[in-house]
């Protein structure tokens, strides 16, 4: 069959094109499409960039809290060691009560049968004056004999080890005194 167009009309319109109301346009569709991808990839690499540095800061969390551990154990052999020293002067402050007491009950009994009492030189665990004013455990462990003018002169006693063999006792030349733990 033979078409008749009318030659004043194009047969073919290239330029306009019509749209269907509510029917978006192909331009506008690509577009949108373009848009949503380029923000779901924003998204995904802030997403890559947050999750990065978490992974990061986790890592350097767990280096600190190994290295916590490692300062956990440090500070709890010095603690030891300090427990060592406490109890091994309260063991000879305990003795030295329990020779005291010893020396009063003996005279308490020589009194009661009437013997008389030797008013001898105090016992040698027995040296130790009160001392009034502050005082800290150092000083009260430091204190001596008082000299003749009444003021306390202070010298570093050295505590006999205790009784916990799991530690050895080491005075250095200085006159430090450290405990060595041993396995």
């Amino acid at each position: 069959m033979t078409m008749i167009s009318e030659p004043d009309v194009p047969a073919i319109e290239l330029g306009h094109r019509e749209t269907v109301p509510g029917k978006p346009s192909r331009a506008r569709m690509i577009g949108v499409i373009a848009v949503g991808a380029l923000l779901v990839t924003a998204i995904n690499v802030t997403a890559a960039v947050y999750l990065y540095r978490g992974v990061n800061d986790l890592k350097t969390i767990e280096a600190r809290l190994d290295q916590l551990g490692q300062f956990e154990q440090r500070i709890g052999a010095r603690i030891d060691t300090v427990n060592n020293g406490f109890q091994s002067r309260f063991e000879t402050l305990d003795r030295q009560l329990q020779a005291n007491f010893g020396r009063i009950n003996g005279n308490v009994a020589r009194l009661e049968q009437g013997q008389p009492v030797a008013a001898s030189a105090p016992a040698p665990g027995a040296t130790e004056p009160t001392m009034l004013g502050n005082t800290t455990v150092a000083d009260a462990s430091a204190v001596d004999e008082s000299s003749g003018d009444g003021v306390p002169s202070f010298k570093r006693k050295v505590a006999p080890p205790g009784p916990n063999p799991s530690y050895q006792r080491i005075q250095q030349p200085d006159g430090k005194v450290y405990y060595k733990k041993i396995n």
